[in-house]
């Protein structure tokens, strides 16, 4: 990595690990839906897709038709649901691909009915009730009504009923969208008792016994190293982190007491001071306003970042150091270094965001480097 100012390193291995382990907890009645939305989570699709696929995954699922096809065109096989709503000038993308969509509305059943029609047999959905969160999906008070349509409409082929919970740690309010959930989809589990039910993420999976009807789980971060709540049913699983972020010192000045450093003059020196320059910034994935709580690992030391971050460039405090380190040393951000470790979460919560919007802003100029050995 000698000419690279940073980079993205992801372990492939640990993914195909993290897939095993995550199936290995789960019964074989339920369904591995895996979530690759957004470059899955900043990951890469084409690498990650297919190491999914060769792991054994049962369904993956996107946001969009772009994410889908993506997908599809790496190869046939696999079934690929759209959580996302489709524009009308989306459908025949449907067809072209062959995806399965989310169905929320008349509108869709209406359009996806024509899809059926147009190849000759029924168009696959899921059907998507809104229990609570007010996004996607029929409201669950008029979905019983619109669901018994989808059930009847020889043009299509259910598959699946889901539905999403904004706040699973709020058990309460989980238990309600669970009961509103079962309450429209009962009458259709007993027309068609093997569709796909599926409401929970790693966060919010209380059961996986028989007798409960949901029998699909939708993995995201989890099966990228991203450990669930405490109080999951997989928090157990020894997930290992699948990305590690790292750049290099660009620069190592000294400079004096009183010094103001980085935009807005935010951070001043109380005394004479060694400071390193990152050869990374917010342009890259570094979170705005970590400067002065996060941290990074050189040489298996741990230093602070200071200062506000730039768009290209970060500054680090290395005035503990007796032998400070040198321009072109390794920095990590996210990761291992000796007995050193940053994990994203740890980042995430520096930077005032979440690990989802870490990962999804690591940008395109950042290249990632596929660790590609096979267990």
């Amino acid at each position: 990595m000698q000419n690279l100012r940073c980079w993205a390193e992801i372990d492939l291995a640990a993914l195909e690990r993290n897939l095993n382990r995550i199936r290995s907890a789960l019964p074989p009645r339920i369904k591995y839906i895996s979530v690759v939305k957004a470059d899955a989570y900043g990951h890469g699709i084409h690498p990650t897709a297919a190491r999914l696929m060769q792991s054994g995954v049962d369904l993956f699922a996107v946001a969009n038709v772009k994410e889908a096809a993506d997908i599809r065109e790496m190869g046939s096989g696999w079934p690929i649901l759209i959580l996302g709503p489709l524009l009308k000038e989306e459908d025949s993308a449907i067809l072209e691909y062959d995806l399965i969509p989310s169905l929320s509305n008349e509108d869709e059943l209406n359009r996806f009915i024509e899809l059926g029609k147009r190849k000759g047999k029924p168009q696959a959905v899921h059907f998507k009730i809104d229990t609570g969160m007010g996004r996607m999906g029929c409201w669950w008070e008029e979905a019983s009504t619109l669901l018994q349509k989808v059930l009847h409409a020889k043009e299509i082929d259910l598959q699946g009923v889901l539905t999403h919970f904004p706040i699973p740690h709020d058990v309460d309010f989980t238990n309600l969208q669970r009961e509103r959930f079962l309450s429209v989809i009962q009458p259709a589990l007993q027309i068609q008792p093997d569709l796909l039910v599926h409401a929970d993420n790693s966060s919010s999976l209380q059961t996986m016994g028989h007798s409960s009807p949901f029998n699909g789980i939708r993995i995201g971060l989890l099966q990228f190293g991203v450990a669930p709540p405490r109080d999951s049913l997989l928090a157990n699983i020894e997930v290992e982190p699948v990305l590690s972020f790292h750049s290099r010192l660009a620069l190592v000045k000294n400079l004096p007491k009183g010094t103001s450093l980085s935009y807005g003059c935010e951070t001043t020196l109380e005394k004479d001071s060694v400071i390193g320059v990152i050869a990374a910034g917010y342009g890259d994935a570094i979170p705005l306003h970590c400067g002065g709580k996060a941290r990074g690992l050189i040489d298996g030391s741990s230093y602070p970042l200071v200062g506000r971050v730039t768009m290209d460039q970060t500054l680090i405090d290395l005035t503990q150091s007796n032998d400070p380190p040198e321009t072109g040393s390794l920095v990590t951000l996210i990761g291992c270094q000796g007995q050193e470790k940053i994990s994203l979460g740890e980042l995430s919560q520096n930077g005032n965001t979440i690990e989802w919007e870490l990962l999804c802003s690591i940008t395109k100029r950042v290249p990632r480097i596929y660790l590609t050995k096979r267990e």
